[in-house]
C-alpha cells in the first residue's frame, strides 16, 4: 500500500512538473517530423533509448511523448536528473534502502526504479552518473534486477529506461568515464534531437503554444505577434535552444501591453538577463508582481478608466484586483 501510494505520488508530481515543461512536441519542420517518426517507430517496443541533444532542446518532451505513445502510458513515468543528486545520495534515491540499511536516521525508502515498476524511468543527464552505479544501471537493463542496500534479495522490476545526454558518451568512454558496455546497452536505438538553429521554421508555432500557455498563467489575452517581432526571433541563435525561446516568450507576455506580444528589451539583453545565477533570476510570480507594481505606480494606483492599469496591462480591471490580491501587493 505504501509503495502504491508513493507511486500516485510520484506521478502526481510529473503532472505538475509536465505543465511547467515547455509545449509538447510543437514542430512541422523537416528535422523535427523525422525525431516524431522516430518517436512513433519506438515507442510501441520495450526497448531502452538514448536521446541526444543540446541543452535546452526538448529531450524531457520527447522521453514523455515516447511514454504516451507506448502500452506503458496509464502506468507512471517517473524522471530522474541525475545532476539534482548529491552523488552519497544518488544510490538511496534510485534503488531504495532496505530496513537492514538503517544508518543514521536514514529510514527505509522505496527507490525511484520500484515506482516506475511497470512504466518508465527518464534518467536525463545520464553522463554524470557515478561509475560505481553504472555497473549496477547495467545490471538492471541486462536482466531486471537489481541489490537494494538492506534487502537479502535482489528486487526485480520490470521498467522501460530512457535516458538522456547532452555530453558525448563516445568521448566519455574514451576517457574511461562511462562504462562502454553501458554505452552500447544504452544506445540500442538513439534518437537525436536538433538544436532549435536547425529548425528555426517552427519558431512561429511554438510562439503561439508559449503565448497561450503563458495568457492562461497570467490571465493576459496576447493575440497577436507583430512581424518585426517575429522576424527578431526568427534571427536570433538561440544557444540556449526552446528552453531559451520559452522563457523569452514568458517575459515578454509579462511585460507586455496591450493584446499584442513586445519584447521588453533587444534579445540578447533578454537572454544576458535569463542567463542569471539561480541567485539572481525572478519566478514567474516575481516578475508579475514588479511589473504591476510599476504600472500602478505610473497610474498613480488607478485601475480602471482610460488612465487605468488595468487598460495598460491589458487586463480586466477585475482579474488585475484578484491579481493583487493574490500576490499581496499593498498601497505604500
Amino acid at each position: 500500500m505504501k509503495t502504491r501510494n508513493q507511486k500516485k505520488n510520484a506521478s502526481a508530481k510529473q503532472d505538475v512538473a509536465l505543465q511547467k515543461s515547455f509545449c509538447e512536441m510543437v514542430g512541422r519542420s523537416k528535422p523535427l517530423t523525422f525525431v516524431f517518426s522516430q518517436v512513433e517507430q519506438v515507442a510501441p517496443l520495450h526497448a531502452t533509448v538514448l536521446l541526444l541533444g543540446e541543452t535546452g532542446t526538448g529531450k524531457g518532451v520527447v522521453a514523455r511523448a515516447i511514454h504516451r505513445c507506448s502500452a506503458r502510458k496509464d502506468m507512471p513515468m517517473i524522471t530522474v536528473n541525475c545532476t539534482d543528486l548529491p552523488a552519497k545520495r544518488i544510490e538511496r534515491e534510485l534503488f531504495g534502502q532496505g530496513k537492514g540499511a538503517i544508518i543514521r536516521g536514514n529510514y527505509p525508502q522505496v527507490g525511484h526504479f520500484e515506482l516506475a515498476n511497470g512504466g518508465t524511468i527518464f534518467l536525463d543527464a545520464i553522463g554524470v552518473l557515478p561509475l560505481e552505479l553504472q555497473s549496477k544501471l547495467l545490471r538492471v537493463l541486462q536482466s531486471g534486477e537489481f541489490e537494494q542496500p538492506g534487502t537479502p534479495c535482489a528486487i526485480k522490476v520490470d521498467v522501460r529506461v530512457i535516458a538522456a545526454t547532452s555530453r558525448n558518451l563516445e568521448e566519455e568512454v574514451g576517457e574511461g568515464r562511462f562504462r562502454e558496455d553501458l554505452y552500447c546497452q544504452l544506445s540500442e536505438f538513439s534518437i537525436t534531437i536538433p538544436p532549435l538553429q536547425q529548425h528555426k521554421d517552427d519558431i512561429p508555432l511554438l510562439v503561439n503554444c508559449f503565448i497561450d500557455k503563458f495568457n492562461k498563467r497570467t490571465g493576459k489575452m496576447i493575440a497577436t505577434v507583430a512581424r518585426e517581432t517575429l522576424r527578431s526571433l526568427e534571427d536570433y541563435h538561440w544557444p540556449g535552444n526552446v528552453r531559451e525561446l520559452e522563457s523569452v516568450i514568458e517575459r515578454a507576455v509579462i511585460t507586455s501591453q496591450g493584446d499584442s506580444l513586445q519584447l521588453p528589451e533587444p534579445l540578447e539583453t533578454c537572454c544576458e538577463a535569463g542567463a542569471q545565477s539561480p541567485q539572481e533570476v525572478k519566478t514567474l510570480a516575481e516578475l508579475e508582481r514588479d511589473h504591476i507594481l510599476k504600472m500602478l505606480l505610473k497610474t498613480a494606483w488607478r485601475i480602471e478608466g482610460d488612465r487605468g492599469a488595468a487598460l495598460l496591462l491589458g487586463l480586466n480591471p477585475s482579474t488585475l484586483r484578484a491579481r493583487i490580491r493574490k500576490l499581496n501587493i499593498q498601497r505604500p
